[in-house]
């Protein structure tokens, strides 16, 4: 439940659900356990850390509903996609590929957003957005529905196959290349991951690979998740939107340097 408290919170902070500290953490300390067992579990507790998030980032005004359920209608085939998938990666190879995106992410992440003026999107395809948060600041932006659908396939994947949740890819793609800010980024994600990761948790529950000593095991990890991901959400109210983003590549930089050794020498 302490763990769960912590990834929580801090998976709230950057919108990433926490699956992405979980996965490995679960790796570690039960080396017995194959990749879908580990996988299934974090889903179900990035699940309840999501809901829970959700539910704080709404009453702040800050989730994006249009853009937040048609990123979710797009992640649905490749959330099951993934999570059939996973049975069949060895536990090396699950290892060696998981820390080398996390690498990749955090390159991409540190880069932070663009400072250049792009031209306002507009026209056919254009999905234009003006919100207003609890505190009465206004944001606008644009980006193509075709790039954002893409985007939100392939992030369905990924959440699903690596048991990550999603949101620690979907919030730098959402801020770099679809230039969404960072406050609606994080809190859209979020909800985004209420639906990617309940898909893929019902998944593995028809499977079986959810069931037993796993499902009490993330059900004490998902009582802590629950009201991490309140105070997460409060701190992220206080948190500029580059220290978000410095947040999540430090993070994920240490824990992708671990499981790419772990996968490429067993270390």
């Amino acid at each position: 439940m302490v763990l769960g408290f912590v990834v929580g919170g801090y998976g709230t902070v950057i919108g990433a659900g926490g699956g992405f500290i979980l996965v490995p953490l679960l790796l570690f300390i039960y080396p017995h356990y194959q990749p879908e067992e580990v996988t299934s579990i974090s889903l179900a507790v990035v699940f309840a850390n999501a809901t829970s998030g959700s539910a704080a980032y709404a009453r702040q005004r800050r989730i994006d509903y249009r853009t937040g359920l048609l990123f979710a209608v797009a992640s649905a085939p490749g959330v099951i996609a993934g999570a059939l998938a996973v049975g069949y990666l060895p536990k090396r190879a699950f290892s060696t590929l998981f820390g080398l995106m996390l690498l990749g992410l955090a390159a991409v992440s540190l880069r932070g957003p663009s400072m250049t003026i792009r031209a306002p999107l507009r026209g056919p395809g254009v999905l234009m957005r003006t919100m207003t948060d609890l505190e009465g600041r206004q944001y606008r932006y644009a980006f193509r529905i075709w790039q954002g659908v893409v985007l939100s396939m392939a992030v369905g994947f990924i959440s699903s196959l690596f048991g990550i949740g999603g949101g620690v890819v979907h919030v730098p793609a959402m801020i770099i290349l679809l230039h969404i800010p960072v406050q609606y980024a994080v809190a859209t994600s979020h909800f985004v991951l209420a639906f990617m990761s309940g898909g893929g948790s019902g998944v593995h529950v028809l499977q079986g690979t959810l069931g037993g000593e796993q499902l009490l095991k993330a059900a004490a990890l998902g009582l802590g998740a629950i009201p991490g991901a309140q105070v997460g959400a409060l701190l992220a109210h206080r948190i500029r939107g580059r220290t978000v983003l410095l947040l999540l590549s430090v993070a994920i930089v240490a824990l992708g340097i671990r499981l790419l050794l772990s996968g490429l020498f067993d270390v």
